[in-house]
């Protein structure tokens, strides 16, 4: 299936890269210090995606880089990122040099995560995406319930909007068509399940062990 075009932002390195190979380097900004220079815009925009119960508990997740490698790592972050965020009206939060955003409904707070320097526009325009791609698939009932019982698709709408840290799609129509295309040309395959099951299980287990 043919990937939509990612938003057009420069890999980081680009700008560092030119220069080595001899290329002129970006120029100053007036009144910046010698040798210092914004953060590059980076293709990779999505540092995490994650969906928390009521209570903190995690339900899905989606890391796309190494900032917290292990699962244990993780579900610490998480818990703290809903103690900060779960009483407030806020929609936007800054928590260890990242910027996540994040929206309650019913019993689910949904969260992206980004990096400190991220656009929170372009963060929230994938949250948006998320939810209206969900409210669609679970028929407006996106709540606990109907997301456990429907959490292959879970997977596959939030696969055909991130992939890999890249935002592939923002238009909640357009997830929810390539989503039931995939379904139509072929259904799950083992490999999704198994991955489905692999999560649930290890997120089983954490929430025991906490």
């Amino acid at each position: 299936m043919q990937r939509p075009e990612a938003w057009p932002r420069p890999h980081p390195g680009e700008g560092a890269a030119a220069a080595q190979a001899g290329g002129p380097a970006p120029p100053a900004r007036a009144g910046e210090p010698s040798g210092l220079r914004l953060q590059e815009p980076s293709l990779y925009t999505i540092k995490a995606v994650f969906i928390l119960d009521n209570d903190g508990r995690r339900l899905l997740a989606k890391y796309y880089d190494d900032t917290f490698p292990s699962m244990k790592e993780q579900m610490v972050f998480e818990k703290n990122v809903f103690n900060k965020t779960s009483r407030t009206e806020s929609e936007i939060a800054f928590f260890g040099g990242m910027t996540i955003v994040y929206k309650n409904s019913i019993d689910l707070f949904l969260y992206v995560v980004g990096s400190s320097y991220e656009n929170e526009l372009m963060l929230m325009s994938v949250l948006t995406c998320l939810f209206e791609s969900l409210n669609h698939m679970l028929r407006k009932n996106v709540e606990k319930r109907w997301l456990l019982e429907n959490m292959d698709g879970a997977f596959l709408v939030l696969d055909e909007i991130v992939d890999g840290g890249v935002i592939l799609e923002s238009d909640p129509q357009q997830v929810i068509q390539k989503v039931n295309f995939r379904v139509d040309d072929g259904g799950l395959t083992e490999q999704s399940v198994a991955q489905v099951l692999q999560s649930a299980k290890e997120q089983i287990k954490w929430s025991l062990l906490k």
